[in-house]
């Protein structure tokens, strides 16, 4: 059965590997038969405002190309619509689709994939939405992995700030300067069991169990469970911090006492100076209240 595809293509995607990704996903689908709108545009406000003209007139899916960001758009576009979304990932992240087990940087082997959960009835996944107040008015925002509220945060912050050099170094000379000047971040978490008052080091509010290009937070985090997991790693030395660091690409960290796990349906961070990030995109300063929204996202793919 032909259907109207909508595919939102990563604006930043013009080099490297994934520059191509876009039109053969395009190609892939309409010699399947699908009608297939691409959706391209230089920046991502301007691909936003594109994808969200098209799906007031009517689409059977919406696909996007890229990682973690483009999936975070997708999200903000059809999350509690009812629309469906798809993903080809082509990002450096890609940790919804590590959940999912969706070929990375396999276009061929992603389109396939896709192409069955077309006929397929979609799997409603959790999302959590963010809600924080910037220059006195309120502002939401919908995420399907995580909001990152400490180092890792921070290292976003500094590394959008900076114009040089492009690229994943970028983030490595923020992580490099950062660790510099490590310190303790005196934090208020609510949540549904009480309140949390500690100085820490790392604090996110997960949906997914991953984070990052494979850093797993919450090894348990279910997207289907209408719960968060609320990370929280206590303050720590440099050295300690890069001791256990590590340990979080092999979800190994959860046994360590300086590190708790609480599951939780809302939350409220706050910790002065801090900017909050979801999805690896920039939301806005803390306090930021986080809550998840159930099967509020049908996606074309399944967990488990």
């Amino acid at each position: 059965m032909q259907r109207r595809l909508l595919v939102a293509i990563n604006p930043n995607a013009s080099f490297g590997r994934a520059h191509d990704a876009g039109p053969r996903v395009v190609e892939s689908l309409r010699a399947a038969g699908h009608e297939v709108r691409p959706l391209v545009a230089p920046d991502w406000d301007l691909l936003d405002e594109r994808a969200r003209e098209e799906l007031d007139a009517g689409a059977d899916a919406l696909v996007v190309v890229g990682g973690d960001g483009m999936a975070h758009l997708g999200a903000n576009l059809v999350g509690g619509t009812g629309t469906p979304l798809g993903l080809v990932p082509t990002g450096t992240g890609n940790d919804l689709a590590k959940a999912f087990g969706i070929p990375e940087h396999d276009v061929d082997a992603a389109v396939a994939g896709l192409l069955a959960g077309l006929e397929a009835e979609p799997q409603a996944i959790d999302t959590g939405i963010a809600a924080w107040n910037e220059g006195g008015t309120r502002r939401t925002r919908r995420f399907v992995g995580a909001v990152s509220c400490g180092f890792d945060a921070i290292v976003n912050e500094r590394a959008n700030a900076m114009r040089r050099p492009k690229g994943a170094s970028r983030y490595t000379i923020a992580i490099l300067r950062e660790l510099a000047r490590l310190a303790p971040i005196p934090y208020r978490i609510e949540h549904d069991g009480g309140v949390l008052e500690l100085d820490g080091a790392l604090v996110s509010v997960a949906n997914n169990g991953s984070i990052g290009g494979g850093m797993r937070i919450a090894p348990q985090a279910s997207m289907t469970d209408g719960l968060l997991d609320l990370f929280v790693v206590e303050a720590l030395g440099r050295t300690a911090f890069l001791r256990l660091y590590p340990k979080v690409f092999r979800g190994e960290h959860v046994s360590d006492p300086r590190v708790r796990i609480v599951r939780t349906a809302r939350a409220v961070v706050s910790a002065p100076g801090i900017v909050g990030y979801a999805d690896g995109e920039r939301l806005g300063p803390m306090p930021v209240e986080v809550a998840v929204e159930p099967a509020s996202l049908r996606f074309l793919g399944r967990t488990g």
